[in-house]
Order: C-alpha cells, then structure tokens, then sequence
C-alpha cells in the first residue's frame, strides 16, 4: 500500500497499488469523493441568507436567479415581493385595497349580517355594486358566506 493525498481535504490516505493504476485512489473517504463530484456552486437563499448548493443546472435553467433554501422561504418571498401591490394579479390602480380602507376608517370588522369576528373570513362589499365608488357609506364588511349569498340573490 503507498500512501496518496486526498484532493479534497488534503489528508493523507493509504491505497491499494491497483486503485492507483486505475485512477481510483483520489479521495480518502466516500464523503470527500462525493464533495469531489459537484460541479455546482454554493448560493444565498434570497430570504433568510442561508448558503445552499445549487447544481450547474438548477443554475443556468433559472429565469429568475433566485434561490430558496425550502418552499417556506420561496413563499415568504412571493409574497413580499410578487403578490404585493402593483405586482399582484388582481391590482386595479389602488382600487382593490378595500380593506385598508375599512381598517384606516376604524370599521370594526365585524360581519353585518351574522356578526362574525374571524378577519381571515371577511370580505368588504360594496353596496350599491360599484367597485370603484370606495366611499365609507357604500362599504360594509361581511363573511364570505353572506356575501356569496347577497351576490346570488339568496334570502338572508
């Protein structure tokens, strides 16, 4: 057995005379052999700063040049920075931010037709229908359910 210098961490290692023939004997443990197979490169994940590796390919296919350590990260960032203001899908020049509106008149949100508390569950109805007329007297919070049930002409 001769020994060899691991290209990775530079240790020293014995080898068998036939792994040195055949070109084998670089690394000196699987765990090096593999650090010595990645072609890729470390990168930030763009929301919390972690380094993560990303292959050649994940690389160059991205359109975007951002990486993200998991799906949490991925859509802490959508949403901060894609589904927010004039980027979301459903932004109509300021007019869509009918519950900011609620909340800056102090509003209680509170459902008018069945007295729900849930914020998560509230909606802002218009009135008289026009989305566009934002006045505090055409706007009125109900739940999802009684909205969907004033806007297909169900008793309530």
């Amino acid at each position: 057995m001769s020994t060899r210098k691991c290209k990775i961490c530079g240790k020293n290692f014995y080898a068998k005379p036939s792994h040195i023939k055949n070109g084998w004997a670089k690394y000196c443990s699987q765990k090096c052999q593999y650090k010595g197979y990645q072609t890729g490169k470390l990168v930030k994940c763009d929301t919390c700063g972690k380094e993560i590796y990303r292959t050649q390919k994940e690389l160059r296919c991205s359109k975007s040049k951002k990486f993200f350590c998991n799906r949490s990260c991925f859509a802490i960032w959508k949403n901060h920075y894609i589904l927010f203001g004039e980027n979301h899908p459903s932004w109509k020049n300021g007019q869509g931010s009918y519950r900011a509106i609620m909340m800056r008149a102090n509003i209680l949100p509170i459902c008018c037709n069945c007295g729900i508390k849930d914020i998560r569950v509230l909606l802002t109805h218009h009135v008289d229908g026009d989305r566009k007329n934002n006045k505090i007297k055409n706007l009125k919070w109900l739940c999802r359910n009684c909205h969907y049930l004033i806007h297909n002409r169900k008793t309530i």
